[in-house]
């Protein structure tokens, strides 16, 4: 009886493990992506759910790459501290992939790369540049590429700092700042719209790729190397088969992925 009953315990405790380490398999990987709304790339529906284009590319990217994903919505300036601290496995929230972001987070491929722009009102005689926005009120979302970007570069302007980059555009369209700065697509959404009929791109600034980066890519922790080979498998297998440019199609009418 005693080998009898260590047989059943040892096959129970193997049967154990082996639905344990099933579980810890199957724990979604959470993408973190910004609570605040930032259009056509991702916010939220009537419904509550998540919508947009890098919604859309976050779930072609996991379903290519196998993973079981889980939008997590975190505060823009808390991004990368819920990524080190665990709260978020990756983040997909239009991050681009600067040197300063690399010191302390690693990144897949890009999956998107755009210029940076200059929006004002349409009577405003004003171009992207140094020069021509020197005395301007510049609006800029805080903790972004922008935000380092018109530090460096727009000395000369008076810097107003937001927490979103709607609350920018809302002030740009009230006549409470001369210009904002922010990504090429997400303005020309804005200016597009009802509320962003009063303004018009004025011209991309000059790059500095320092600052702007290599595009837009996942963070992902630093030397969480299954995750990133997952994710890099993913934005690769979508770039190959046309279903990043049909997830395109849909929101652009002109490709945002340059290699």
């Amino acid at each position: 009886m005693s080998m009898i009953s260590n047989l059943k315990s040892t096959v129970l405790a193997a049967a154990t493990v082996a639905v344990t380490c099933a579980v810890a398999q199957a724990e979604p990987v959470k993408i973190g992506v910004a609570a605040e709304p930032y259009p056509p790339f991702a916010s939220l529906d009537s419904s509550g759910q998540w919508v947009g284009w890098e919604i859309d590319v976050i779930n072609a990217v996991c379903a290519a790459a196998e993973l079981d994903c889980v939008i997590t919505p975190v505060a823009w300036d808390g991004i990368i501290p819920s990524l080190t601290g665990q709260q978020v496995d990756a983040i997909m929230a239009s991050m681009s992939i600067t040197e300063e972001r690399l010191k302390t987070i690693d990144f897949s491929d890009p999956y998107y790369n755009t210029p940076a722009v200059i929006v004002a009102d349409k009577s405003m005689d004003i171009e992207a540049t140094p020069e021509s926005l020197a005395g301007k009120v510049v609006g800029i979302q805080a903790s972004t590429i922008h935000q380092a970007y018109a530090q460096e570069h727009f000395k000369d302007s008076e810097l107003r700092v937001y927490q979103t980059q709607d609350e920018a555009n809302q002030d740009l369209f009230a006549g409470r700042i001369d210009a904002t700065q922010a990504d090429s697509i997400a303005m020309a959404d804005f200016v597009g719209s009802d509320a962003g009929g009063c303004c018009e791109i004025k011209g991309a600034v000059a790059n500095d790729e320092a600052i702007l980066g290599k595009g837009v890519g996942a963070g992902v922790r630093k030397g969480d190397s299954d995750v990133l080979a997952a994710l890099n498998k993913g934005i690769a297998a979508i770039l190959a088969d046309g279903t990043h440019a049909e997830i395109t199609s849909k929101y652009f009418t002109t490709s945002i992925y340059s290699e």
